[in-house]
């Protein structure tokens, strides 16, 4: 069985370093055409390769023989202590809670050499699994105490949709999420969606919608009065979108295509906007650990840049007296604090309540940004 399951560990790892594909989507590719690995060994083999992504610079800083191999990482894992490394001065700052250099320096620049330190060692744990509890089909304390027995559970403290679950499970075999009961999110970005406050008959666009998980947290307020129109430029996302509204019972909510889009008439027309755009990711790095080993400094100039284009084509769809919220799941001041304050200038724009900022905790939400700007 250690042999079987070392096998497939070396496999994933050689060939991951030969794609570009997130982590987790390679892994779900991988088991799909490799039927042979049973769950035991996939929880062993995906938990193995988390921990060794997290630490390899760590472990890096250790190994003998250039270029680097597999084996002698995996080997590593397990003979090093890597607590008591954290703690070893002679090793430099970076090296000890295993961040390129140039990622390090980035976050040490705006917080300091104490909150960097904190904040790579928290985004090398596992994060929390929390699931958003839909109030259009079922409430929070009646899935609190269908589930009290059965797993080992809490509510959230700051969102009251939220369920926070000590150890993860396959919620999708679930028949509480086959009915649409709720939704895997994290409590951050529960908070986000929280910003969006829609009401019955109001017209809400979410642009860079994804797989339209943010609609789902704040659709019932609309009372499925008013239209909610969902934009991506990624269909396969968008068909995901689909699916999760029907599942959920979101009747008001249509999704756009680029030319539907443009055709729909609706410039000037929003009397909210979500736009949580693409960015950096800083505040999710405990779910996407291979991410920083593929940060550039350049990487951040060509976001801001982005950002700012998908707010010029965004902001005409405002109705005069509307909302827009600015939303990102990066820490970094250049993709938050600064951008706002871009956007205010260039369009006039004022802030209409003082932006929501979390940093990833242990045990705890992710990193994720919101601004609500109104326009004049």
């Amino acid at each position: 069985m250690a042999r079987f399951r070392h096998f497939h560990l070396i496999k994933i790892l050689e060939e991951f370093d030969q794609v570009k594909l997130p982590l987790d989507v390679f892994l779900s590719k991988y088991f799909r055409s490799h039927k042979a690995v049973g769950s035991k060994d996939r929880r062993y083999i995906c938990e193995t390769i988390y921990k060794l992504i997290r630490w390899k610079g760590l472990i890096d800083y250790f190994c003998k023989e250039r270029p680097i191999k597999w084996e002698e990482r995996v080997d590593l894992l397990f003979k090093l202590d890597l607590s008591a490394l954290m703690e070893d001065e002679s090793i430099p700052p970076h090296v000890r809670v295993s961040f390129p250099k140039q990622f390090y320096d980035k976050i040490l620049q705006p917080f300091g050499e104490q909150k960097a330190l904190d904040f790579c060692i928290t985004s090398n744990e596992a994060a929390p699994t929390t699931i958003r509890v839909n109030p259009l089909k079922v409430s929070r304390s009646h899935l609190l105490d269908t589930w009290e027995n059965k797993y080992s559970i809490e509510a959230c403290k700051h969102s009251k949709f939220g369920i926070t679950f000590k150890k993860r499970i396959n919620f999708f075999e679930l028949e509480e999420f086959k009915s649409g009961f709720f939704e895997v999110q994290d409590e951050g970005s529960q908070l986000v969606a929280n910003h969006v406050k829609v009401k019955p008959g109001d017209h809400v666009l979410d642009y860079c919608a994804g797989s339209g998980g943010k609609t789902l947290a704040f659709a019932h307020l609309m009372q499925e009065k008013g239209q909610i129109y969902l934009y991506d430029i990624r269909p396969h996302a968008l068909t995901q979108a689909k699916k999760r509204l029907k599942r959920a019972g979101i009747q008001n909510a249509q999704v756009l295509t680029k030319d539907r889009l443009k055709k729909k008439g609706l410039l000037n027309r929003m009397d909210w906007i979500l736009l949580d755009v693409p960015c950096s990711g800083t505040g999710t790095l405990r779910r996407n650990p291979d991410m920083k080993w593929r940060f550039y400094t350049e990487m951040i100039d060509n976001l801001v840049k982005e950002q700012r284009e998908i707010f010029d084509n965004t902001v005409k769809f405002l109705a005069p007296g509307g909302h827009i919220v600015y939303a990102t799941c990066s820490i970094l001041p250049d993709e938050n604090q600064k951008q706002i304050s871009y956007f205010m200038k260039k369009y006039n724009l004022k802030l209409a309540s003082l932006p929501f900022f979390t940093f990833p905790e242990k045990d705890g939400m992710d990193g994720f940004f919101a601004a609500v700007l109104k326009k004049a």
